[in-house]
């Protein structure tokens, strides 16, 4: 099998099983791991089995491997562009259903890090929560005496409700669409009230702005592109010799 792109490669486990699910006896040979950066035209692993099954499994097992590479990709771009900033680039619940698992472990692959898997782990308050219960402040009070240790995050808007979030028991804040202005707003009004919440920016996040926004002094940057918007990473298996 050959890569057609330069990409970080994601989904052995995934491609392995595809043909095992057919042929046991399969085997194959990688010449990477998960999460080694392979070039355009270099071979990735050699597969030995009967042609029957091979070319069976083939669709299925690319479709694992291009997928899952082209999420591991995608967040080592994001991960390049803040390096050396402190910055953490996080995924967000935007993933391929089916593939929240997968996709979750492939950023991770990439060099960045998770997020919270689902509703269960972690709460986040948005704006129809807080107008439901009134305030930010008995939002978060309310998710707090719920959430026990795990994490509450509060989405802010304005920074009326960024002040009112960090004298809050919020654990991090999520700095909608901000503008670079109000994330270093925001960053100051931090440290003036010596607050312990980290910072989390989210929304328009891009390639070409995502170092801006790291250099304003945000904890972590949520990226919903690096699963959603991704470009499959062409791979290509060839029969490269038969025993007759």
């Amino acid at each position: 099998m050959i890569s057609r792109d330069t990409a970080v490669l994601c989904g052995r486990d995934w491609f392995d099983e595809a043909f095992r699910q057919l042929d046991a006896g399969i085997a194959i040979d990688w010449s990477c791991a998960d999460g080694d950066a392979v070039t355009a035209d270099s071979t990735v692993c050699r597969i030995k089995g009967k042609a029957r099954a091979v070319l069976t499994a083939e669709r299925t097992a690319l479709n694992f491997l291009q997928t899952l590479s082209a999420t591991a990709t995608a967040a080592a771009r994001f991960v390049k562009a803040v390096a050396g900033t402190g910055t953490v680039i996080l995924d967000t619940r935007k993933t391929i259903p089916g593939f929240r698992a997968a996709q979750k472990y492939a950023v991770c692959c990439g060099g960045a890090s998770n997020h919270r898997l689902g509703l269960h782990d972690a709460i986040l308050i948005k704006e129809n929560h807080i107008a439901a219960l009134g305030s930010i402040e008995a939002a978060v009070s309310k998710a707090r005496a719920a959430a026990g240790r795990k994490l509450v995050e509060v989405e802010v808007e304005t920074m009326e409700q960024v002040e009112a979030a960090l004298r809050s028991a919020a654990d991090r804040l999520l700095l909608d669409n901000f503008s670079l202005e109000m994330l270093r707003s925001a960053v100051a009004l931090k440290k003036n009230l010596a607050a312990r919440q980290t910072l989390e920016a989210s929304g328009g996040v891009t390639l070409a702005n995502v170092r801006a926004i790291a250099e304003t002094g945000v904890d972590y940057i949520s990226v919903g592109s690096i699963t959603k918007n991704i470009a499959a990473v062409d791979f290509s298996l060839r029969i490269v010799g038969t025993d007759g």
